[in-house]
């Protein structure tokens, strides 16, 4: 039986101490990246590892997932393996006993509010850059590309070389590669 602590911030600049703060464990996943969805390393790593007895401990719901079909998906698959997840901040652990209704009522409940939490603050978002953007103050994010890179980028792109091949060698997509070359 094993103890897993699972820590997720959005960005690289956030702090995790406030995280699982004393909480001891055999070994702990960190990520600094978005949870917006489930497509995360070090998540997907625990998740391959995990077994029955396994504990899994999570500051908050929202930590694990930001939309409630994932936060759902990722308790059950946990769960299935014969692992307990604790989240502390709401004081709730899931296994796969399932006598509980009222733990899922709760577990879907709280993963709509933070779903909900997040949408809002993704509107207050889009509304200041409007406002920023009306203003001439808004000027967006700064290219990750060189004038150089730009420069080579046009030159492939009209070149006829496949948008897929662009967007992998500048690490872009293929609406940005579009964007920026049309």
């Amino acid at each position: 039986m094993s103890t897993f602590n699972y820590i997720r911030v959005s960005t690289q600049i956030q702090n995790t101490e406030r995280q699982l703060f004393d909480v001891a464990c055999d070994i702990e996943f960190l990520e600094k990246i978005s949870g917006k969805n489930t497509e995360r390393e070090q998540l997907n790593l625990m998740l391959k590892i995990i077994k029955v007895g396994d504990v899994v401990n999570v500051h908050s719901m929202d930590r694990l997932a930001r939309n409630t079909q994932d936060l759902l998906k990722l308790v059950d698959d946990i769960t299935k393996k014969g692992a307990t997840i604790h989240f502390h901040k709401e004081n709730m652990s899931f296994n796969n006993d399932s006598s509980n209704p009222m733990n899922k009522l709760m577990l879907t409940m709280l993963g709509a509010f933070a779903e909900f939490e997040r949408n809002i603050m993704l509107e207050r978002q889009r509304e200041g850059i409007a406002i920023a953007k009306s203003k001439g103050k808004y000027k967006g994010r700064k290219s990750t590309l060189s004038e150089e890179q730009l420069k080579e980028m046009k030159i492939d792109f009209n070149s006829g070389m496949k948008k897929t091949e662009i967007a992998k060698k500048y690490s872009l997509t293929r609406a940005r590669i579009y964007q920026l070359c049309a």
